[in-house]
């Protein structure tokens, strides 16, 4: 929890010192990136929204995945988290987005797409970076492990950018 907490803070504090925003587009997580934002004080400055997708429709509606794309490749896919995270970014008027979808399980999970398996998404006006992971154990850690890596994904970029 203070890793999460440590890794937040160091976004934010990139992002206020640059003036910029980000949002969130999260399923598997349920809000949890959200969530480890705005533990950070002063967040307002530099959060602007979350989307909690969980379902295909929230997908569609919320950040405008398209209901070929779902049809196609399914909610945990890299092709689902880059429309997600540049429908999130465009929606939010942000200049960053991260977006996963994943299964956490512990069911729901295939031989194609097992449980622990996740798809991130960041997005900045420049374009889109996608990447799948495979998470070990259960559905608390996959999901811990899920938010610490699109967080730290994200602070890494930012400090790139310096």
């Amino acid at each position: 929890m203070e890793q999460l907490i440590k890794l937040a803070t160091q976004v934010g504090e990139r992002l206020k010192a640059s003036g910029e925003t980000v949002t969130t587009a999260e399923s598997c997580t349920g809000g949890g990136i959200s969530y480890f934002l705005t533990e950070v004080a002063g967040s307002s400055a530099w959060f602007e929204r979350a989307f909690v997708t969980y379902s295909n429709d929230a997908k569609h509606e919320l950040v405008g995945v398209k209901q070929e794309t779902l049809a196609a490749h399914g909610a945990v896919s890299e092709e689902v988290v880059a429309e997600m995270a540049a429908g999130a970014l465009k929606a939010a008027n942000a200049d960053y987005a991260l977006a996963v979808s994943g299964i956490a399980g512990p069911t729901g999970g295939s031989d194609d797409k097992p449980v622990g398996l996740v798809c991130f998404g960041w997005a900045t006006k420049l374009g889109v970076v996608t990447e799948t992971c495979l998470f070990d154990g259960d559905r608390h850690v996959i999901r811990f492990n899920t938010i610490a890596h699109s967080l730290c994904r994200l602070q890494s970029y930012l400090e790139s950018q310096k």
